[in-house]
């Protein structure tokens, strides 16, 4: 008798590894023993912690999310598709899953019975490889790429063995630590301090943090005299303390440490100040933990007396990016930590250059980086784009304090050329005379480039509408922010023309779905992933979070994910861009990296076609968004 399920889920199966190895007939076998599983989307299959179940399991149709927690936040590590095999822990291990499966939208998934199952792996040589291939290298399919790099899959394990990933997971810290009142005595709680064999307590009101003190205070405070020691102990506290959230990675704890200067943060329920302590994270917590992390390149960085020491400091990135794509570390992620140690590398440059001048700058002033910098999703080493903005001088002063800064400018870029920041080929960066300016002049420069939006020059300056703060004086760039935001409030024709650019590409499939690549030039027969496939993601995400009046969000995942939070009706759209956004970027990264390019041509034969079907389905995303902004801004007749 006819079992049309099961030569369904056959028809399915025979056309994906490892199932493609295996009979017609015995497959047949297997299906009619297979559940078939419908999930509604965000729901879950399986969780972190939870005991394995009596199935592996395939996607039929839809999508699969595995997501580990990390950072307070589940994180993304990997998106299962049709014919996908997820889940296969129960094969090789007998612990706990180690990480969730959550249906990104609505699913069709076949559960395969372990104990069916295992009589043809032991008894098909090609089956077995392939699982264990699976499994040992962490792929959810090891014939992915040739075998290139390794997967964090379900099978992840966060240990002290995995040492290239290591600093992505969530730190150990004393949770519940030893407090004090600031009303207690210093002598006590010097007391207290050494009998408990601790380095630091955290001073609190109703178990607030509101100061810590630490060793070094009780040294530079009270054994030098500056201080009785029967003073009460917030006369010697420093205030405020620097709080964080539960679950923090080791590398963003000792980035915030860095940063803020200290060598103690303050674990509370939400990460402010104004909630409950829950933990100390200590220098020595870092150290323990992992010695060799994104933090070594940060301190590497401050320590740099020349262009050399920084270019060492890039190469390793290069190293560390790799590392971390090999492990399929979520991009967003590497693009956090990169970013960072960008700055870092960009502020020394500055500092560098104000040394090389030789006296102070004459008036306040900021350095903005812009573009992909201002984004932080330069993983790649490709040209600098970046502005200084300085404060208002009297009008006999102008031409000297712009002097300076571009003499400054001049420097610091020259830097950075020779750490591998290549000089902008249009001239965007701070030593041109354009983008060095006073504050009034940029606030007018912005103005003008919003009120006349027909200029072609301000669809050219779309890139100064992503940017970050560097270095200087940050309120003037929150100043930038203010007029930018003033300007283009009810600006329905800004926001015509701007939509109107954010259109010019369309998602780069031909009728037959073939790609769309350069017809000529150097670049022929190749695919202009940033040009045809990220820019369009950029372009849309930056003109809807202006419309939105977000503020102080640069970062194209970021910002969809905002978009996401504050438009429900959308979501589903956003989140796709944002999925997209990444696994694009991503691809581009992979391909600067093996070329030693800026990664924006992709050459489509070297592709897989595993590689090719995930590119096109990145490229969907793309007309949903676009759709998105034609009816926002009512885009029909521009388009």
């Amino acid at each position: 008798m006819k079992n049309p399920i099961a030569e369904r889920i056959t028809d399915f199966l025979k056309h994906y590894p490892p199932f493609s190895s295996i009979s017609y007939e015995i497959l047949l076998e297997i299906a009619k023993t297979c559940q078939v599983l419908y999930l509604e989307k965000n729901q879950t299959l399986f969780k972190i912690n939870d005991a394995t179940h009596a199935f592996f399991y395939v996607v039929a149709s839809g999508a699969v999310g595995l997501s580990v927690t990390s950072d307070a936040d589940d994180v993304l590590i990997d998106k299962c598709d049709e014919g996908d095999i997820l889940g296969l822990r129960p094969f090789f291990a007998k612990n706990n899953y180690l990480m969730t499966a959550k249906a990104r939208e609505e699913s069709i998934i076949y559960a395969i019975p372990i104990e069916t199952f295992k009589p043809y792996v032991a008894a098909n040589p090609d089956v077995l490889s392939f699982l264990l291939e699976s499994f040992a290298s962490n792929t959810r399919n090891p014939y992915d790429k040739n075998h290139k790099g390794k997967l964090i899959s379900e099978n992840v394990i966060y240990n002290d063995q995995s040492s290239e990933i290591q600093y992505y997971q969530p730190i150990k810290y004393t949770s519940n630590p030893i407090t004090a009142s600031p009303n207690d005595i210093v002598k006590f709680v010097a007391q207290t301090m050494s009998s408990s064999k601790i380095g630091s307590i955290i001073i609190h009101e109703n178990r607030k943090p509101i100061g810590i003190v630490t060793d070094k205070d009780l040294r530079s405070k009270i054994a030098t005299g500056l201080y009785s020691i029967d003073v009460t102990i917030d006369k010697i506290m420093t205030s405020p303390v620097i709080t964080v959230a539960d679950n923090l990675s080791i590398a963003e704890a000792q980035i915030i440490m860095l940063k803020n200067n200290v060598t103690h943060l303050c674990v509370t329920k939400d990460g402010s100040i104004d909630s409950e302590i829950t933990g100390i994270i200590t220098e020595h917590d870092i150290v323990v933990a992992q010695a060799n992390n994104p933090g070594v390149l940060l301190k590497q960085s401050k320590r740099a007396q020349k262009s050399a020491d920084l270019k060492e400091v890039r190469d390793k990135l290069v190293e560390l990016i790799q590392h971390s794509l090999d492990k399929n570390v979520p991009i967003n992620h590497i693009g956090s930590i990169v970013g960072e140690i960008n700055l870092a590398i960009t502020k020394r440059a500055i500092e560098l250059a104000i040394e090389k001048i030789g006296t102070p700058p004459p008036a306040q002033f900021a350095w903005m980086n812009i573009g992909s910098q201002g984004r932080k999703e330069q993983l790649l080493l490709t040209d600098q784009d970046n502005a200084i903005i300085f404060e208002d001088v009297p009008e006999e002063k102008y031409d000297a304090v712009k002097e300076y800064f571009l003499q400054l400018a001049e420097k610091a870029t020259k830097t950075l050329n020779k750490v591998g920041y290549n000089f902008c080929p249009d001239e965007m960066m701070a030593s041109n005379p354009l983008w060095c300016k006073s504050i009034s002049d940029w606030q007018n420069q912005f103005k003008g480039w919003i009120i006349n939006p027909a200029d072609k020059n301000t669809l050219e300056a779309t890139i100064f509408f992503d940017y970050d703060f560097v270095y200087g004086n940050e309120s003037l760039v929150d100043m930038i922010t203010k007029t930018i935001h003033e300007e283009i409030n009810d600006n329905q024709l800004f926001f015509a023309y701007l939509g109107a650019d954010a259109l010019k590409n369309p998602p780069p499939l031909g009728f037959f779905r073939q790609f769309l690549v350069e017809s000529d030039g150097e670049h022929k027969d190749t695919f202009d992933l940033k040009g045809r496939a990220l820019m369009p993601l950029i372009d849309a995400a930056r003109i809807l979070c202006l419309s939105k009046g977000i503020k102080n969000v640069a970062n194209t995942i970021s910002r969809y994910s905002k978009l996401a939070e504050l438009e429900p009706q959308n979501a589903p759209v956003y989140e796709a861009c944002a999925d997209a956004f990444a696994e694009l970027l991503k691809f581009r990264t992979e391909e600067g990296l093996k070329n030693e390019s800026d990664g924006r041509y992709l050459n489509l034969s070297e592709l897989s076609k595993l590689d090719k079907v995930k590119l096109k389905n990145d490229f969907q995303p793309i007309n949903d968004i676009q759709e998105v902004i034609k009816n926002k801004f009512q885009l029909t007749y521009f388009t």
